[in-house]
């Protein structure tokens, strides 16, 4: 097991912990707050698979780089990564394959195959997740009263993007990236 997918399991608990926080407001008289802990939920969750994307760029780097450590190249180089990770925000299928085929020479997206995804299937779930988050991040309930705008994640949604989250960092997990 990485390290990637540890920090991952960690991260991706505050997304489940957030769902389960709803599941207990349902019914209660926090019932009508309680829908941005949904929204929040998917948020953090797709934080949680950046952040794995991330540490398990780092981590393979390391492994791939680590000859070269202390050499101007070696600093070059991960002076370039650094700057690329930090541009590296709502991971979509296509910045995630880019990034990956910069460092790595390594298309990352055909192996997102598991249970009952291909990677055609698992690309379009990921860009479609990715635009969910940006519209819970970017687009919160503005309505004057809370109940006249539809909520922007529905609880199952929450629920299937962090067990496709969990699949998709699985079949990640399974791609050897470092020759």
């Amino acid at each position: 097991m990485s390290e990637a997918l540890q920090i991952f399991e960690r991260a991706i608990r505050d997304s489940e912990n957030l769902l389960a926080r709803f599941d207990n407001e349902k019914g209660t008289a926090g019932a009508a707050t309680a829908e941005v802990l949904k929204r929040a939920g998917i948020v953090m969750a797709v934080a949680a698979c950046e952040t794995y994307l991330k540490a398990r760029i780092r981590e393979e780097f390391d492994t791939w780089l680590g000859a070269l450590d202390g050499s101007p190249i070696a600093k070059f180089v991960r002076t370039r990564l650094e700057t690329d990770l930090k541009r590296f925000s709502n991971p979509n299928s296509e910045r995630s394959r880019q990034l990956f085929m910069d460092y790595f020479e390594v298309d990352i997206t055909k192996d997102w195959a598991w249970a009952n995804y291909d990677a055609a299937a698992a690309r379009k779930a990921l860009n479609s997740l990715i635009r969910k988050r940006g519209d819970a991040a970017h687009q919160g309930n503005t309505a004057a009263h809370a109940s006249a705008e539809p909520h922007k994640v529905k609880r199952d949604e929450l629920e299937k993007a962090i067990r496709f989250l969990k699949g998709l960092v699985s079949a990640t997990e399974k791609v050897k990236l470092a020759k």
